[in-house]
């Protein structure tokens, strides 16, 4: 099997590909998603996405987030946190040794956490699956 197999030029299927295509070795032609965007397995998670609160930093109502649960929160990181029992997806903005708050991307408010704990902070997102 070649390229030619995986890859077909749109519209016109006589014109010959690419040398750099020609060249593929078959064993390299597929890509295994666990491998490059899960780093622990056996702390990440997919969660879906059911609101727009981050629709201004591209994430959606209804994508699918990776969330690994051993990474640290850090400031600016988009995180999700456990507040009032709720699972929110938000950016955490550290302020201080002991505050924080939980920015979304839209026009909700942010969440000020005045007793900032790591605990409440249920993962770190790495990645977002996005329909198109």
């Amino acid at each position: 099997m070649d390229a030619r197999d995986y890859f077909s030029p749109a519209g016109n299927e006589d014109r010959a590909l690419p040398a750099s295509l020609e060249a593929v070795d078959e064993s390299t032609m597929g890509i295994d998603l666990n491998e490059q965007l899960i780093r622990n397995k056996a702390a990440t998670f997919f969660m879906r996405v059911n609101s727009d609160a981050m629709s201004g930093a591209g994430i959606q109502e209804g994508d699918v987030v990776i969330v690994d649960r051993s990474l640290p929160p850090s400031s600016g990181k988009v995180v999700i946190a456990s507040v009032n029992g709720e699972l929110l997806i938000r950016r955490l903005e550290k302020q201080g040794t002991h505050g924080a708050r939980l920015v979304p991307a839209s026009k909700l408010a942010p969440i000020a956490l005045d007793h900032f704990s790591e605990k409440m902070i249920w993962g770190v997102v790495t990645y977002v699956i996005h329909h198109v």
